[in-house]
């Protein structure tokens, strides 16, 4: 049995297919499948260690983005496109998977596309409530259509379209407490804001951050991933803003979170900071309060769209770009650490949206297709 995966340019991508990767795997042992072979398509590898691990294999095609506005960027991005389908189709008629499951993203173009000419089955998953165009029109002709928001199924095939919800990795499903506090070196007595910008980490929620570090670290503690390009800089500011304040050993500032450090965070965190991608789903199954600051100019304004739909069901409150102030974060984090009724309700709202089999069910049903395929 032959599944390949495709998406890519993101954590957002990549990651769920990770999660749906570890269930297949787990699936075909329980079931005694022989012989399981997973690929992943895409022009990167985004994370080797994980391919490894899962024993995925990388096939590496070619892939350009597709732009609205222009940019000389396009032309080139163009024989990217051309070379990477021209190479995406080959190496799925040498493979012949038998079922493709697509996150979408420019990387997947390659895959889908060849999937069609050779008539292999696909499932698209959607994570963002609004999607993205690849996987509106791979929806067309796709098998099944998997969605982590009820609300993107008015965009899509609706006969075809299940709400599964988002697959997350097992390793970073639930937060673990034990022994997280001395893992940060930080104070079990106060509460602790889990600050996240996304697998490349986010700019302005960095900067606004180190502006309302003095004041904050008078009452909360502060994990704060800045992503790996902005460590030395955020690490450096937040010194400076810092200097001669004893609370300084009060905030935590890492490039990255590992699968042991996710964990351990999201187990002591009492509210969360970040953007309105993939990372909602894994907040909403950690149970936990967020503030969620969405992308301002975001493709199809999927994070504003994404945000406000989490807040639908109380477990968020949302700030904007254009209001994001010292004076408003400051207030909103307060008005939700110091209510101890709000807390509760935001949590309540949190698990209820978390749909944590998700990566179990679009597993299962591609197990299910690919035999299927396999007897034609």
């Amino acid at each position: 049995m032959k599944i390949l995966l495709t998406g890519g340019g993101t954590g957002g991508h990549f990651y769920p297919l990770i999660a749906i990767a570890e269930k297949l795997i787990e699936i075909s042992d329980k079931e005694k499948i022989i012989d399981l072979k997973l690929y992943y398509m895409a022009d990167k590898p985004y994370d080797k260690r994980m391919l490894f691990e899962n024993t995925i294999t990388f096939i590496q095609v070619p892939a350009g983005k597709m732009r609205l506005y222009f940019s000389l960027k396009n032309i080139s991005d163009l024989f990217k496109t051309m070379s990477g389908l021209f190479l995406g189709f080959f190496s799925m008629f040498f493979i012949y998977p038998d079922v493709v499951i697509s996150k979408g993203g420019y990387a997947a173009f390659p895959a889908v596309f060849a999937s069609k000419l050779l008539r292999i089955p696909v499932i698209v998953h959607e994570s963002d409530s609004y999607p993205g165009r690849l996987n509106v029109w791979t929806a067309k002709f796709a098998q099944k259509v998997a969605i982590s928001w009820p609300e993107a199924i008015e965009y899509l095939p609706k006969e075809k379209t299940a709400h599964t919800g988002q697959p997350i990795r097992k390793n970073i499903l639930h937060g673990d407490s034990a022994g997280a506090f001395e893992f940060f070196k930080l104070d079990s007595s106060l509460p602790v804001i889990l600050v996240i910008g996304g697998s490349s980490g986010a700019e302005i929620i960095n900067n606004i951050i180190i502006e309302v570090l003095p004041e904050l670290l008078s009452k909360y503690q502060i994990i704060h991933q800045t992503g790996i390009n902005n460590i030395d800089d955020v690490s450096a500011r937040s010194k400076l803003v810092m200097e001669n304040n004893e609370n300084i050993s009060r905030y935590v500032a890492v490039p990255y979170l590992n699968n042991l450090a996710t964990r351990m965070a999201a187990g002591i965190a009492t509210i969360v900071i970040s953007r309105a991608g993939s990372a909602i789903f894994e907040i909403a199954s950690w149970g936990i309060p967020s503030i969620i600051i969405p992308i301002t100019n975001s493709n199809g304004n999927h994070q504003r769209k994404n945000a406000y739909n989490y807040a639908r069901t109380k477990a968020c409150e949302v700030i904007e770009e254009a209001n994001l102030t010292p004076h408003v974060l400051i207030s909103e984090i307060d008005k939700i650490i110091n209510n101890k009724e709000k807390l509760a309700l935001m949590k309540e709202g949190a698990l209820n949206f978390a749909n944590p089999d998700a990566a179990h069910k679009i597993a299962l049903e591609a197990i299910q297709i690919a035999q299927s395929h396999e007897e034609i």
